[in-house]
Order: structure tokens, then C-alpha cells, then sequence
């Protein structure tokens, strides 16, 4: 792989489901009632890239909720949004909602900290992922999945989930990931 960064883990589970989601409604009212707070989300699986992809997309949040500029009225939904590298939140969900028949997905946590109108002046918290293992780890159990060891990787496959079609097959991960980099900071365009 040849994709290294300097950044810690983002606070993101992935999972996979005990059958392919067939009643979505119920899983995502399962999900709902259970979670902590607005802040707690799900996504589908191949809409990470990659742990900077993540952190690039909470730091353009954070921006967004410190402005009052977000599009969306929850974070959640803001973050589904900017992820998708759209303006629009329907096609956010589209893009970067789970669907049936997925199998797996992340569980994602969006920590609320960091001033962030400075450029490039904000230190990321390398214990989120650690601090929010546990509530995670319950999420997951209650919503009828378990927890796969795996970190987020740039995939074709991701791009065209998120509108990106026509990539050769033969770029590498760095140039994938710069494309999923590209087109979230294109969302509000």
C-alpha cells in the first residue's frame, strides 16, 4: 500500500451486518434510538477513503458548525453530505447512505472540538478513537453487526458510489485518495 499519513485513527468502526440489511428503515430506527447523540453516525462502507479523508471532511464540518454555514441542520447529516462531495443533502444519502443489501458499513463518531479559523492550526485528538471504543462497541452489538478489523482504504468502487465514473483502474491508491479528497472539497461548489 502506499499510503502513509501522519494522522491518528479516526473515530471509525467498520462492521459488517449478520445478513444483508433488508429492512433499512428499522435498522437506521434502531440505530437512531440508540445512539448517543447526533454525532453518531452511519456510513456506507466504501465512502471512506482513507483516515485523512475522514479528518479532511470532520475539519470542513467543524469549520461549518463554528460559521453556522452548514447546509444540514444536524452534523450528521452535514458530515453525509460533505463526504459525498455534494451540495445536495438527498444525494449525500444516496451517495454515502447505507442501502439494502449492503453487507458492511462504518460506524462513525464526530468529535466536537478544535477552533478551527486558523488555517492548519488545529491538533487532532490522537485518543478519539480509543476514548470512544466502548459506546461503539455497544452500538455495534445492538444493531446486530460485529466489528471487522479493517482501517478505510481509496477504492474505484468508492468513487463511483460518490459520482465518480470513467477512473482508470490502473492509478494508485494516493491518486484515488486525492480524487475523494477533491471532490469533498468541491461540496459546496
Amino acid at each position: 500500500m502506499d499510503i502513509v499519513h501522519p494522522v491518528p485513527w479516526f473515530p471509525a468502526w467498520g462492521i459488517v451486518f449478520s445478513k444483508p440489511i433488508e429492512d433499512l428503515d428499522e435498522l437506521i430506527e434502531v440505530f437512531n434510538k440508540h445512539r448517543y447523540n447526533q454525532r453518531w453516525l452511519l456510513l456506507r462502507s466504501e465512502a471512506a477513503a482513507s483516515e485523512v479523508h475522514l479528518w479532511t471532511t470532520w475539519h470542513s464540518l467543524r469549520r461549518k458548525e463554528n460559521s453556522n454555514k452548514m447546509a444540514a441542520r444536524t452534523p450528521d447529516v452535514e458530515f453525509l453530505r460533505l463526504i459525498s462531495g455534494t451540495h445536495q443533502i438527498n444525494t449525500g444519502f444516496q451517495r454515502s447512505g447505507l442501502k439494502v443489501g449492503d453487507e458492511n458499513a462504518w460506524i462513525i463518531y464526530l468529535p466536537k472540538y478544535g477552533d478551527t479559523d486558523a488555517f492548519g492550526k488545529i491538533d487532532l485528538d490522537r485518543e478519539s478513537y480509543l476514548k470512544n471504543d466502548e459506546a461503539a462497541r455497544i452500538l455495534i452489538e445492538l444493531i446486530g453487526s460485529r466489528m471487522m478489523p479493517i482501517r478505510p482504504i481509496p477504492t474505484i468502487k468508492g468513487l463511483e458510489n460518490i459520482g465518480i465514473t470513467g477512473i482508470d483502474v490502473g492509478i494508485t491508491l494516493s491518486e484515488i485518495e486525492n480524487v475523494f479528497l477533491t471532490q469533498m472539497a468541491l461540496s459546496d461548489l
